[in-house]
């Protein structure tokens, strides 16, 4: 099957998912210098160029686009750093992306060992993802800082600017979201 017959909504699905892991990467001061929109635009053309990504099970696909995005967010911040390379720090962001991945599929289920089972969890990743990026921004940066990143309510309140309270309104509010989210058949 060539590459251009993946619905749409399978890539829509694919860029939440990498969105969902860059953040949890880049640091807050460089969130606003950083284009992520253009790092998952070109990481996804490159999936997409790759040509053989129909022939993949879901799990190679999550692990090819961790690699490109990966390396397409160290070409982005070294050119944001004006061309000083950090290999290591290059090695270091693509196990950090490995790692959110990892976290992603924990905060789903627990260890599941057989393929289907594997199959269906890497699926639920990219249905996460895509309601975590459907929510609204408080709600959605509420959940990755406090789920994904296991910050505590009040250093989030901090960082955002609001009550403990309005975080954890926000918290609930969001997983309620999440719930239903997941509850509907795709």
């Amino acid at each position: 099957m060539p590459t251009d017959e993946i619905p749409a909504g399978d890539w829509e699905r694919y860029r939440a998912y990498l969105a969902l892991l860059a953040r949890q990467h880049l640091d807050n001061d460089l969130q606003g210098k950083v284009d992520l929109s253009g790092v998952i635009q070109q990481t996804l053309l490159e999936v997409h160029q790759g040509g053989r990504i129909t022939d993949l099970q879901t799990g190679q696909r999550l692990t090819w686009m961790r690699t490109a995005l990966a390396r397409n967010l160290t070409d982005e911040l070294r050119r944001l750093r004006a061309g000083k390379r950090d290999a290591g720090r290059e090695r270091d962001l693509q196990a950090a992306l490995d790692a959110s991945s990892a976290s992603l599929a924990a905060w789903l289920a627990a260890d599941q060992s057989s393929p289907s089972q594997r199959v269906d969890r890497e699926e639920q990743q990219l249905r996460l993802a895509k309601a975590v990026a459907d929510l609204p921004d408080g709600q959605r940066e509420a959940v990755e800082l406090h789920y994904f990143q296991n910050r505590p309510v009040q250093e989030i309140a901090a960082a955002m600017g609001k009550t403990t309270s309005a975080v954890a309104g926000l918290l609930k509010r969001g997983l309620r979201q999440l719930r239903e989210h997941l509850a509907e058949p795709e």
